[in-house]
């Protein structure tokens, strides 16, 4: 239990950070989706483009994240050389991309249907292969425990890339209207959608400075033979890397060249709108997994470490439950404050997205048996399976249903992800996880969506949100019911071990 304080509190500040700061980043969604149309297919292009950086970014960074706290926590390994070591490799790797991008930039772009703006690709080549190499220093400050400075630069990043934002996009467009020569040296409305890709850029490149200290306070080595052996351990993970990431972007990168209707940026702008209010299941992903990596990496030889896991994992199912049906019970009253009235029509993905996500969650948590007996290959082939059963759904059923078959692609591909991870890890290492609960928070969730969803269709607007606020109440109330007992006794059963050892020790000292 005390351990899970530990990860409680350091999941709280990251998950500030993360939360908070996915809070500020929606600023943006209602932004573009407000000044930039659906049909002009803008916030289509930006969807796109981001679903290219973030797979980009799981192949620059080839598994290293994970990599790195293992060797840190190996025992016969020296962090002081896996941290420097790490550094090296992931920089040159991003070197050579940005060069091979310089290089080739032209048949690149057109290739991804940008020829007319070959800087949206290197501009955002530039960006990735930063944010790879920024991906060491900002686990280093989670292996040194440093969350505030971690949640620092997290934020500092969102809230720059927020105001710059809002200086192009709501300021300086009416101010160039009054006075043209003046603001068209620093802005052009011919420019639109690029601002987005070109203020990512400066501010990745802001924060780049702010890493001095972790960049420079140690001796730069290169150690070969540990590098091997990193690799030897990372690259199924790449595999498994790639295999999710594509689980979430390939429906947002292949759905321009399936679509058959010639308005595809513009169906892929509603649905990567409609899917950001589903984004609150990646943010509690997130953050627990920034504290629960390291967590369980450094937990690897207590003897109740698999007793953790199971009761994780039970939590972090109840909790996102939770959420998922906060999402639906206030759905209606998200869609005015998140996105524009054009993007409306895709809100029938938000649950089917969710699910999703809270299925990647449980397969996240279910990885770590194959992590912790150096098995990875077994978490290619997982997601591997999870990403052939998603771009199948995507090929064969888009160019008919549109966006709304990218959702279930997601859903089908999470779900083959999970459940063979789960049956495999019973037999490679098993962990007596607390299904019977499990299962019966998950259908009293599915009970009280439906409920949710028949009488959305029965009441007005403000009885509709009174009722769902009702039911939501009814989940809370069962996990209070029902955990607040358990979680007593077990601080109970603390108190009297504590108790019992310090009588223990005083019996010793009088002897």
């Amino acid at each position: 239990m005390a351990g899970l304080k530990s990860l409680l509190k350091e999941t709280a500040i990251y998950g500030l950070s993360s939360i908070v700061g996915r809070f500020l980043n929606y600023l943006l969604v209602p932004l573009y989706t407000v000044k930039i149309s659906a049909a002009s297919g803008g916030y289509g292009v930006i969807t796109n483009i981001y679903a290219y950086t973030a797979l980009l970014m799981v192949i620059l960074t080839f598994g290293m994240e994970t990599t790195f706290f293992r060797f840190m926590n190996k025992e016969g390994e020296d962090p002081a050389k896996v941290y420097p070591t790490t550094l090296t490799a992931v920089g040159t790797v991003g070197l050579l991309f940005v060069a091979l991008i310089l290089i080739f930039i032209k048949p690149i772009s057109t290739f991804m249907g940008y020829q007319d703006h070959p800087s949206y690709v290197w501009t955002m080549a530039i960006v990735v292969a930063m944010d790879a190499f920024q991906a060491i220093p900002f686990n280093y400050l989670r292996y040194q425990k440093k969350a505030i400075k971690f949640a620092s630069l997290k934020l500092l990043f969102i809230i720059l890339n927020i105001a710059l934002n809002l200086l192009y996009f709501v300021v300086l467009p009416p101010l160039y209207e009054q006075y043209p020569d003046t603001i068209g040296k620093i802005y052009s409305p011919e420019v639109g959608a690029g601002y987005v890709f070109y203020i990512n850029l400066f501010c990745t490149a802001f924060i780049m400075l702010l890493f001095y200290k972790e960049l420079t306070a140690f001796k730069w080595t290169f150690d070969k033979k540990l590098m091997k052996k990193m690799l030897s351990y990372s690259w199924p993970i790449l595999v498994l890397g790639i295999a999710g990431i594509l689980n979430q972007t390939a429906d947002k990168i292949l759905f321009p060249y399936i679509y058959k209707g010639s308005d595809a940026h513009a169906q892929l702008g509603i649905y990567g709108a409609a899917s950001k209010i589903a984004m609150i299941m990646a943010i509690l992903t997130q953050a627990f997994r920034y504290a629960y990596e390291p967590f369980v990496f450094g937990k690897t030889k207590d003897k109740d470490n698999k007793d953790t896991q199971a009761n994780v994992m039970k939590y972090f199912i109840i909790f996102t439950l939770l959420a998922f049906l906060a999402v639906i019970a206030y759905l209606d009253i998200l869609k005015e404050l998140l996105i524009g009235s054009d993007y409306w029509e895709g809100l029938k993905v938000v649950p089917i997205v969710m699910a999703a996500e809270m299925m990647m969650g449980v397969y996240f948590n279910l990885s770590f048996w194959y992590k912790l007996i150096d098995k990875t290959i077994w978490g290619a082939v997982f997601s591997a399976a999870g990403c052939i059963v998603l771009i199948l759904i995507n090929v064969v059923f888009v160019p008919r249903y549109g966006y709304i078959a990218c959702a279930w692609g997601g859903f089908a591909g999470y779900a083959t992800a999970m459940i063979f991870s789960y049956l495999v890890g019973q037999v490679e290492a098993p962990i007596a996880y607390p299904l019977k609960e499990i299962a019966a928070y998950t259908l009293l969730a599915i009970a009280l969506y439906a409920a949710m969803t028949y009488t959305k269709t029965l009441l007005p607007y403000w009885g509709a949100i009174a009722l769902n606020t009702l039911l939501l109440l009814v989940f809370a109330a069962a996990i209070v019911k029902h955990e607040l007992p358990i979680i007593k006794a077990e601080r109970a059963r603390q108190t009297n071990n504590i108790q019992a050892n310090n009588n223990q020790t005083n019996n010793n000292q009088n002897e």
